[in-house]
């Protein structure tokens, strides 16, 4: 085993190098083992489970054709939840495209200082409040606070998985931080709606 790999890292690169040796049985396994993060990653970036399915499909089907790509210079995880990001993407454009008149996603992109999100999620005490929360975050705010917070990704490798430079997900976790706070305010505080 490489060093500095751990046992499960290993297993994945396994099960990739038979894929591209077109091995189904490791394709099975790699999906039994993945399926339930990529689905919950998909859930979470197009808000709808029909969607969230097609696009673990897609995710599936591209590891069946591309694991010969995987190069082992990110873990398998990462590499993975960019194909589920890329994905979802093309479906958004897609239905952007249908829907003209959709609105758009908006994100301030800059370089500040990185928020520490589990203090900010830590302090809710009910779990069903924080998951509403994080669903009415904006698309690219909730894709960053699941692969930091929920899949445990480093900032280097969430903004490897959304192909954005690191300093974009560190202004996307202060946002989203920002958008928690006031939500989770809203729904302990004993005044709810006032100022």
């Amino acid at each position: 085993m490489t060093t500095g790999i751990d046992e499960a890292e290993a297993k994945s690169r396994r099960w990739l190098e038979q894929i591209a040796l077109g091995q189904e049985a490791a394709l099975e396994q790699f999906y039994r083992h993945y399926h339930g993060q990529v689905c919950q990653f998909a859930r979470r970036l197009v808000n709808n489970d029909a969607d969230a399915a097609e696009i673990t499909n897609e995710t599936m089907m591209e590891v069946w054709r591309a694991a010969t790509r995987f190069a082992g210079e990110s873990r398998v995880s990462t590499w993975l939840f960019g194909i589920v990001n890329h994905r979802a993407i093309d479906l958004l454009r897609r239905r952007r495209r249908r829907h003209e008149h959709a609105d758009e996603l908006t994100d301030v992109a800059d370089d500040a200082p990185a928020c520490n999100l589990s203090d900010v999620i830590g302090g809710a005490q009910d779990a069903r409040h924080v998951r509403n929360c994080v669903q009415q975050l904006p698309e690219r705010q909730k894709a960053v606070v699941h692969l930091a917070f929920f899949e445990d990704l480093s900032y280097p490798e969430v903004a490897q998985v959304l192909d954005v430079p690191v300093g974009t997900i560190k202004t996307r976790v202060m946002h989203a931080k920002q958008r928690l706070q006031h939500c989770l305010a809203g729904l302990f505080s004993p005044l709810r709606g006032s100022a």
